[in-house]
């Protein structure tokens, strides 16, 4: 493997929040008054104007929040039966999907959307094991789901109808992540702990290729992306023992890296997120630290010293990251401003045509 760029960056002790949203669980406490969760969210996304965001939370909540008013839009919240392992929004706004299951990954799943306007629920039922991750398709129209049951399947968003799969895993490890492609014909799906990356034909019902082996033990597990006109997907992922601690670049077609590696974290990836025009990405670790890289030269251009950061995700403008984590009993969702240095490195950046709302779950077109 070919060594990456030698790294040429700003180290800070603290990213500049410019919001924090916190809020107390549901249900945390027992009759008597002990404290019988600790709270966190899992999983959070934006709204595709960025006024908005959702999470999920280990207290069985959806909760949307206002980012101009800085607080929760209590009337939306949505209390599943199960914890909510993750959540998404369509590109068009219409959608809220969570998916999830029970703390100790049972036998138990929950996969339901929410419409917006209406509040309309719909459940999608099939799957036997927690929902650990879920994507929403270009156009809105699929919803993509993997499981514990090591099982993806593929539904229709509007009428809730199961449509093609379910597909198991060649190294049969829980799914981890799972893409759509740009055309919604093909589904990356990684799994195995970030050891084992397939691509299916979606229309074909059958793997088109596929790197890697099984694994052992299940980690958090970051999004995977497609980009450049489906031609390379990027992913957290390891080819030895251990943790995936490093990200790569893959041929869509063979599953052969492409270019260095994005190298510097020192324990397991759990976030990760790429701007919408494919010029920026954001990594978070165990090892305490976010890093921002430049997508192209594989440059490392700033690290932050984070405490236990979760979840991460990119505001809609690239602008500002957010990132979910659980402090003094509190789940918190952090806001931070990019700093504008970084900013205007990674400009100006190849031609690219945008999808509208591609930056929910960024798909870029050279």
């Amino acid at each position: 493997m070919p060594p990456g760029p030698t790294p040429s960056f700003a180290t800070a002790d603290k990213l500049v929040e410019v919001m924090t949203l916190e809020v107390e669980p549901i249900d945390a406490y027992t009759p008597d008054g002990k404290r019988k969760l600790d709270p966190y969210f899992r999983f959070i996304s934006y709204f595709p104007n960025g006024k908005q965001m959702i999470s999920g939370s280990n207290d069985k909540s959806v909760r949307r929040w206002d980012l101009k008013a800085r607080k929760e839009i209590e009337e939306a919240r949505v209390v599943c039966e199960k914890e909510v392992f993750v959540v998404a929004v369509s590109r068009d706004g219409r959608w809220v999907v969570a998916g999830g299951g029970g703390p100790a990954y049972d036998n138990s799943a929950e996969l339901k959307a929410c419409e917006v306007e209406t509040r309309m629920t719909k459940t999608f039922q099939g799957h036997l094991g927690t929902v650990t991750c879920i994507d929403i398709s270009m156009d809105n129209k699929l919803l993509a789901s993997g499981s514990t049951d090591r099982t993806g399947r593929i539904w229709d968003l509007n009428t809730g109808e199961f449509v093609a799969g379910p597909f198991e895993c060649s190294d049969r490890s829980w799914l981890e992540a799972v893409r759509f492609s740009q055309d919604s014909k093909k589904l990356a799906v990684r799994s195995g702990n970030g050891r084992c990356l397939e691509v299916w034909d979606l229309q074909a019902q059958k793997l088109d290729v596929r790197v890697g082996k099984q694994s052992g033990v299940i980690f958090p597990s970051p999004p995977l992306f497609w980009t450049k006109k489906d031609r390379t997907i990027v992913a957290a992922f390891t080819f030895s023992g251990g943790y995936p601690a490093t990200i790569y670049e893959f041929d869509s077609l063979t599953l052969e890296t492409v270019g260095a590696p994005f190298e510097a974290h020192t324990e397991l990836v759990i976030g990760l997120a790429l701007s919408f025009d494919c010029a920026l990405l954001a990594s978070s670790s165990h090892d305490h630290t976010i890093k921002l890289w430049a997508f192209e030269s594989r440059e490392l251009l700033a690290s932050f010293n984070v405490r236990d950061p979760y979840s991460l995700i990119l505001s809609p403008d690239s602008r500002q990251l957010a990132y979910a984590t659980s402090e003094q009993n509190l789940g918190k969702i952090r806001i931070c401003d990019i700093p504008l240095e970084i900013l205007a490195s990674t400009w100006p950046t190849p031609s690219v045509c945008i999808h509208p709302h591609s930056n929910i779950h960024p798909l870029l077109v050279y």
